[in-house]
Parts: structure tokens; C-alpha cells; sequence
């Protein structure tokens, strides 16, 4: 099926190119090329900006925190923040999984399905891992691959293989319990992270509230 689409394509795309006159078709190339770039680019910037973010959620369930102690109204919101990670995170975690796991697959020549599944899971969670430590090296580490096969795509002809990526599909039903465990584990580890964040957040928050010099009366 995905065969037939990609030669409905090339098939109208050269129709198209036959009713423009042969000196201007270059031109038309050249811009049909520079916007798949562009879309690609953009696509890519919004996913490693936001795979590497320390704060991946913006749901706020805080705002339903009616509690008026200082130390529980702290305690509560942290408990809130870490269920709208238990809530959300699985399906982030798998879309992100899914796009690298196809990026590596057109990257790569020779992986099997086991070892592309276990690459893009061990790239995810490092990704997470590093976006505590500095958003700017989860950065780095989150646009390599991405902006890597652009360039090889673009410097390498007939780089990318349709049977490769069919080959791959047809394999998957046959690693869903390693990419379950795979999820399971980094959203485990998220899990586990963003507790420990929270936790120094907290003592890191109480101590300065404890040092802070009460303001002089005059």
C-alpha cells in the first residue's frame, strides 16, 4: 500500500512538472526541496525542545489546591505534579519513542528491529536523565539523530529504503513485550526523577524560608 502512495506521488509530481515549462523546472524543485527541509526542521525543533525539558507538563492541577498551611500547601501541589506525570507521561513517552525509533531506522542500515527498539528506548532515557542535570545537553542529545539523517539524506542518494521501513513495521508485533518493559522503565525512571526533584525542591525550599532574615521594624 505505502508503495502504490509513493508512486501516486512521484506519478503527480512529474504530471505537475510536465506542465511547466523545462527551463523553470529546477526553480520548482529547488523550492519544493527547501520546503520539505524547512517542515523538517521545524518539526524536529519542536521535538527535541520539548523532549528535553525538565517540565514536560503545563496542566497545572496546582490550581485546584485549596490547602492554606504553607508546608502542605507545598506538599500537596508536589503530589498533584507528580500525578499529572503519572496521567500524561505514558503517551508522551511512547509518541517520542515512536519518532526515534523511525529515525533511527532510516538512519541505520544493518540494526535489526530488536536493536533499533533498544537504541531509541536507551536515547529516551538518557534524554530524560539529562534534561535534570542541564536542558542544554538533553538538547544537544535529543536533535543528534534527527538532524544527523538530514544530512546523510541529503548527501547520500537513494539513502532511503521503503523495504526497510515495511520490513521493520511487519517485525514490531514481535517485540511488544520489550517495548512495553522499554516504556514501563522510562516512565519509571521519569517517575523517579521528578520525586527526587520535588523532594530537593522542597528541603532546598524550606531551608531558605528558615535562614531568610525576618524584615526589621522600625
Amino acid at each position: 500500500m505505502l508503495e502504490e502512495v509513493k508512486n501516486g506521488l512521484t506519478s503527480g509530481y512529474n504530471q505537475f512538472l510536465s506542465l511547466i515549462p523545462e527551463s523553470y523546472q529546477p526553480l520548482i524543485n529547488l523550492f519544493i526541496f527547501a520546503l520539505l527541509i524547512s517542515l523538517y526542521s521545524i518539526f524536529t525543533w519542536n521535538f527535541y525542545r520539548n523532549l528535553s525539558k525538565k517540565d514536560l507538563l503545563a496542566l497545572n492541577l496546582t490550581q485546584y489546591n485549596r490547602t492554606t498551611h504553607p508546608f502542605v500547601n507545598k506538599v500537596f501541589a508536589s503530589f498533584l505534579n507528580i500525578v499529572e506525570y503519572l496521567v500524561i507521561l505514558p503517551f508522551l513517552i511512547f509518541f517520542w519513542f515512536a519518532i526515534l525509533a523511525l529515525i533511527i531506522l532510516i538512519l541505520s542500515e544493518g540494526q535489526t528491529a530488536s536493536n533499533i527498539i533498544f537504541i531509541s528506548a536507551a536515547i529516551v532515557a538518557a534524554v530524560r536523565i539529562l534534561s535534570y542535570y542541564t536542558e542544554d545537553l538533553s538538547k544537544d542529545l535529543a536533535k543528534l539523530f534527527p538532524f544527523t539523517i538530514l544530512t546523510i539524506f541529503l548527501l547520500t542518494p537513494n539513502f532511503f529504503s521503503l523495504d526497510r521501513v515495511l520490513s521493520f513495521i511487519t517485525e514490531i508485533p514481535l517485540f511488544l513485550n520489550n517495548i512495553f518493559y522499554y516504556l514501563l522503565f522510562i516512565v519509571f525512571l521519569e517517575l523517579i526523577l521528578r520525586i527526587l526533584d520535588t523532594l530537593i525542591n522542597l528541603i532546598y525550599s524550606d531551608e531558605s524560608n528558615i535562614s531568610a532574615p525576618e524584615p526589621s521594624e522600625d
